[in-house]
């Protein structure tokens, strides 16, 4: 069955960056309205109301973000099941623009689970069966390009982040806004975080790892995000990142967003990023000088 379309949008203004395109954090943010449509065609119509006695935790994401969406730009969102088990599943959702071409591509891991305290429990039948429905694979332009989707342990913490020196990208609190109807930080609040962070994370460079004569920005092309555990309202959170070997066109960056007070990590990200110039639109290669003081920053074997 081909996917069924579960979100139709577009893009405002001031959900743009100062690259002038949809900031990383709406997109996440869209695929969540998404992931809530295709919550609705499973059979779980208030999956994310505060009346809900089941849900959708999002354990892991794996987005690639694949052509720009401006301001303006109309957009839809098709999804359906990868694959299903005992409690958890693998969801497809694809972002399109008008023409039909992929903006960006969203494999969700969710937990089917309780509404107030998330734990996992089983998939009903009636669920089952919709899913069988809905079957998809996954395409070839929303695969895994430069990142490894493999089973890990996190290595993050706050000890092990001043151990390897990532820089301090981000610190504050949890609001009551930031959080869902059952409490929890909603799941695009990581990624507006890293967003957040990045200026900090390349002030925090040693000068001239890019010729500040260019008007440089950045684009993220690929991300896996992963949830350890759910802060709420009031919790601190501190975001620390790094950056792991590339190559003179592509960064490899982790960031470790941590409980301050206790050192353990609620979320962890790796995401593959270029430089661009902002005057010709177009991908900077460094150059040999340029590349060797990025190396210089790379934390080797860095991860999530």
């Amino acid at each position: 069955m081909a996917e069924v379309e579960v979100w139709r949008g577009g893009v405002a203004s001031w959900e743009c960056d100062q690259m002038g395109h949809l900031n990383v954090g709406f997109y996440v943010a869209k695929s969540m309205e998404a992931l809530a449509g295709l919550g609705a065609e499973l059979g779980m119509p208030a999956v994310f109301a505060a009346a809900a006695e089941a849900t959708l935790v999002v354990r892991e994401q794996h987005i690639r973000f694949i052509k720009e969406a401006r301001p303006g730009a109309p957009l839809t969102v098709t999804g359906g099941v990868v694959e299903m088990g005992e409690s958890d599943a693998r969801l497809m959702l694809l972002m399109r623009h008008q023409n039909g071409d992929l903006a960006a591509s969203f494999q969700t891991k969710v937990a089917h689970a309780t509404a107030r305290d998330g734990v996992a429990f089983p998939w009903p039948d009636r669920i089952r069966v919709r899913a069988e429905a809905l079957a998809v694979e996954v395409p070839a332009g929303a695969a895994p390009r430069s990142v490894d989707l493999g089973p890990l342990t996190t290595q993050a913490s706050l000890a092990r982040a001043d151990a390897l020196g990532l820089i301090r990208t981000g610190l504050g609190v949890v609001d009551a806004r930031d959080c869902d109807a059952f409490g929890r930080m909603r799941t695009e609040m990581f990624m507006h975080r890293l967003s957040d962070g990045i200026p900090h994370f390349f002030a925090g460079q040693r000068p001239g790892a890019i010729d500040t004569a260019r008007r440089v920005g950045g684009a993220a092309l690929e991300y896996r995000l992963m949830h350890h555990a759910w802060p709420r309202a009031g919790d601190r959170v501190a975001l620390r990142s790094g950056s792991g070997p590339g190559d003179k066109r592509f960064r490899r960056l982790v960031h470790w967003l941590l409980d301050p007070v206790s050192g353990r990590p609620w979320a962890s990200a790796e995401g593959v990023a270029v430089s661009f110039d902002l005057d010709t639109r177009k991908v900077i290669t460094l150059s040999d000088e340029e590349f060797a003081r990025a190396e210089a920053d790379a934390i080797p074997d860095l991860g999530l």
